[in-house]
């Protein structure tokens, strides 16, 4: 109570300030668990407030697809593409960040050059050569090549750059460690913040991820959610509120995930704008 009565008009203000952008940022949300509990016609009527009584319905119309299996199938490409992309983009990034090699400029100029062509620009080459992989209707194609991310290697290269001290490497060595032990020794402790910033953003870009999905699959049973959220569109008619609670679901992981790692994520991207 003392610590109340002794704030500041500029604080109640701050405060003020704070809960308005707190009630706009979870307001999208709460909208979105109220509309999956009305009929579909209900939506477009007026704004909901309050729960409805059509939940259960909605849970039946959304299990009528096969609704576990693209859960399924979402986890194991998000956690997959989480764990190959990280490891994938520390590797280069220490390498580019802490080692000295022939056309090494060239080639990291090469990877940033990467991020300036849209994924449509290639997205032919990229069936034909799925194609040629053998790799066109499987989790393949959606965990393999997005391990090879140009932001994530810069992302990487310049916290390494930037943190790990070339003296502990180098004690290291003298002490007969190899540079694989080194990197997983060592380099990675020194990576962590950004090691699970960009293991956040890989989750989240992979848990989103429509257009190559629907680009490469075709069998019913290998569709994520987005992709699998679509088969409750019919030709005529889409049943929003189920798709609705369909999304309300596949947006839990994303929230555990921020909601466990929010301060490593922070402290990510804290220390990268001042290394930066």
């Amino acid at each position: 109570m003392r610590s109340i009565r002794r704030m500041t008009p500029g604080s109640w203000i701050g405060l003020l300030v704070m809960l308005v952008i707190s009630i706009m940022a979870f307001y999208p949300f709460y909208s979105m668990l109220i509309m999956s509990t009305y009929q579909s016609n209900d939506l477009y009527t007026s704004i909901k407030l309050l729960p409805g009584n059509y939940l259960g319905e909605n849970f039946k119309t959304l299990f009528s697809i096969d609704f576990l299996a693209y859960y399924k199938n979402s986890i194991i490409v998000a956690i997959s593409t989480t764990v190959l992309g990280v490891l994938v983009s520390a590797a280069a990034g220490f390498a580019f960040g802490k080692y000295k090699f022939r056309f090494k400029n060239v080639l990291f100029v090469s990877v940033l050059l990467t991020m300036m062509i849209p994924m449509q620009f290639g997205i032919v080459a990229f069936v034909i050569e799925m194609r040629w992989f053998g790799w066109l209707d499987t989790l393949l194609p959606l965990i393999i090549p997005p391990a090879a991310n140009a932001f994530g290697v810069f992302w990487m290269t310049q916290f390494a750059r930037s943190t790990i001290p070339d003296e502990v490497m180098e004690s290291a060595r003298i002490d007969g460690c190899g540079e694989t032990s080194i990197f997983f020794k060592i380099v990675l402790p020194f990576l962590r913040p950004a090691f699970i910033t960009l293991g956040l953003l890989f989750f989240l870009w992979s848990w989103n991820s429509f257009f190559v999905p629907l680009i490469v699959l075709s069998t019913d049973s290998l569709y994520t959610i987005p992709l699998g959220i679509r088969g409750l569109a019919g030709q005529f008619r889409a049943d929003s509120a189920a798709q609705i609670l369909g999304l309300t679901i596949g947006t839990i992981p994303v929230l555990v995930f921020f909601a466990i790692f929010s301060k490593n994520l922070i402290e990510g991207l804290a220390s990268s704008a001042v290394k930066g």
